[in-house]
């Protein structure tokens, strides 16, 4: 990422009100340090040279005085402009690779998930030094440097070259020890990449690994790459300050050239004590702008390495949306039919699913059964057009005689007709009754006020069973749950999800093995559910994997994956 990253404007709005708000404070900023050097020089000079009385000098005084409250107004309301101004670009830019990630589809998450984490919740966060200090002394170097140079010229030409060939030394150390810096930082965030995987893998497979007694068999490895991820941060460190201290050595010793140089002509009275002073006083703040950006570029090198991991994100293919408006959801299910479907599964050599031909008819019920890994989720997913087909298609078959590709379909249009039940449903912290209130769509609504179900959410609990939950919670409805259903176990969660999709079922319902975790008891509440369902005339596919389901199946549909080369030979 450059000084000032042309993709950071373009992509984020607030980024470029902020470029040109400290543009001009910079350029206020230079006027004022140039006007407070000069009336300084011009309230004490005439006093020491020319005997002239100090009552003389108060109207500069006085304006000298006006000139520091306006530095100060300045500088106050840079600050505050400048936090809000990096609230603004981290959120806008962490919306907008949020989107990008879930546009990207499914798999795009899955494969990337835990750097997406990453980059949304630490990585932008680390870009608040970039903007709040960073920015401004960038664009200080670019206004007040060469602001303060050339009134420099005009005192003091002898000055003026001296400071002309001192500065560059500081841009040329600053980019050589800045190279350094940027490498650390990319290999922190790479560190801390790693680390979140570990721990984010950890923590969603600890009940697992806590049923089989290997908890604390992981805690080695993240113990380790917590190690080296500390070890790069102070590498990271360390650069930084040895080269802050390079920098400032090199400022003040060009400082020190020009005031001694000055010094031995006021001596040898080659030049006057007004432009001596001016020229003095204004040699630190030609540099103090240069000395800021080395300074604070090492404090934002970790926001321009995760700007940087944003962007390669950012232009990451999407998944492409079909053109095509499904039709309005008219209560009459469609029939969905597979045929030769191919899906290509990332990474690997291997079709899942592979050839895939059945249809699922209105009123009936679909199960798709298959080893592990055969593409039987997959199936589903393409059936909402979330991945797109090797081979093949999914075709939807409406009531009113219309046919289509899932693939040409917008997404938005179809799912309006499609309920997903997947296999880990997405719930949200809060209260058990919150999980309703938040997908209330239809005009009949799912809550009696806002504390109580209505009769239509009681059916539905009543059908999956969620009833029987609700029951034995110490609070009902009203009983607090966490992120992912934390406090309920992993068949009440399952109930849960399938009482919200049943609530409001729509013609087209898939079901991600609607009864694994559960019991037999509860078990058959989900089977009767289903049969209600496609009693009802929707069109209902189901992953299967117990007999009883399997039994239950109108269609048994039997899902295989194959080597996209042998696919291939064979065609």
């Amino acid at each position: 990422m450059t000084p000032l990253d042309p993709r950071l404007l373009s992509h984020v709005r607030a980024a470029r009100r902020y470029i040109i708000f400290t543009a001009v404070t910079g350029f206020v900023q230079a006027g004022l340090i140039i006007a407070q050097v000069l009336l300084i020089a011009h309230a004490i000079a005439p006093v020491i040279t020319d005997g002239v009385s100090l009552a003389s000098r108060l109207p500069f005084v006085w304006a000298l005085a006006g000139v520091v409250l306006a530095r100060v107004v300045t500088t106050i309301a840079h600050e505050r402009y400048a936090h809000r101004a990096a609230d603004d670009v981290v959120a806008e830019l962490r919306g907008a690779v949020l989107r990008h990630a879930i546009a990207m589809g499914p798999r795009a998450g899955t494969e990337r998930g835990s750097e997406v984490v990453t980059l949304i919740t630490q990585g932008l966060e680390d870009l608040r030094p970039y903007f709040v200090r960073y920015v401004p002394q960038l664009i200080l170097a670019a206004t007040v440097t060469p602001a303060t140079l050339i009134v420099v010229f005009l005192y003091d030409w002898v000055a003026g070259l001296t400071i002309l060939f001192t500065i560059p030394l500081i841009p040329l150390f600053m980019a050589l020890v800045g190279w350094m810096t940027q490498s650390y930082s990319t290999t922190r965030l790479a560190k801390m990449r790693r680390l979140n995987a570990e721990v984010i893998d950890l923590l969603t497979g600890l009940p697992t690994l806590r049923g089989f007694g290997r908890e604390l068999g992981p805690i080695a490895r993240v113990k380790v790459i917590a190690q080296a991820y500390t070890r790069v941060t102070m590498q990271t460190l360390k650069v930084a300050f040895l080269s802050g201290a390079v920098l400032e050595f090199l400022a003040t010793l060009s400082v020190a050239l020009v005031a001694v140089g000055v010094g031995m002509r006021l001596v040898s009275a080659l030049i006057a004590l007004l432009p001596g002073l001016v020229v003095i006083m204004l040699a630190p703040e030609c540099f103090q702008p240069l000395r800021q950006v080395g300074a604070h570029f090492h404090a934002s090198a970790d926001g321009i390495a995760a700007a940087d991991a944003a962007f390669e994100l950012l232009a990451q293919p999407v998944l492409a949306d079909g053109t095509r408006e499904a039709p309005a959801p008219d209560g009459r299910a469609p029939a969905i039919e597979f045929s030769a479907l191919s899906v290509a599964a990332p990474g690997r050599d291997l079709l899942a699913p592979a050839r895939l031909n059945g249809r699922a008819e209105p009123g009936t019920l679909t199960a798709l059964v298959g080893a592990s890994g055969s593409g039987k989720t997959t199936a589903i997913m393409a059936v909402l057009g979330l991945v797109r087909p090797a081979a093949g298609a999914v075709r939807v078959e409406f009531a009113s005689g219309e046919h289509a590709d899932v693939a040409d379909l917008a997404r938005e249009s179809w799912h309006r007709w499609c309920t997903w039940v997947p296999q880990r449903p997405s719930i949200i912290p809060g209260r058990v009754i919150d999980q309703f209130a938040a997908s209330e769509t239809s005009e009949a609504p799912l809550l009696a006020g806002a504390e109580l179900p209505s009769a239509r959410l009681e059916d539905a609990a009543a059908m999956t069973g969620f009833d029987e939950v609700i029951a034995e919670l110490p609070a009902g409805w009203d009983t607090v749950i966490g992120h992912g259903g934390y406090g309920l176990s992993v068949g009440q969660a399952q109930r849960l999800a399938l009482t919200r999709a049943l609530v409001e079922p729509t013609p087209v319902m898939l079901l991600d093995e609607p009864s694994a975790h559960l019991d037999a008891a509860a078990e058959r509440h989900v089977l009767a559910s289903l049969t209600a369902l496609k009693d009802q005339g929707a069109t209902v596919i189901v992953v299967a994997h117990r007999p009883t389901l399997i039994h239950l199946a109108d269609v048994v549909i039997d899902v295989r994956s194959e080597s996209a080369s042998t696919l291939a030979r064979t065609s």
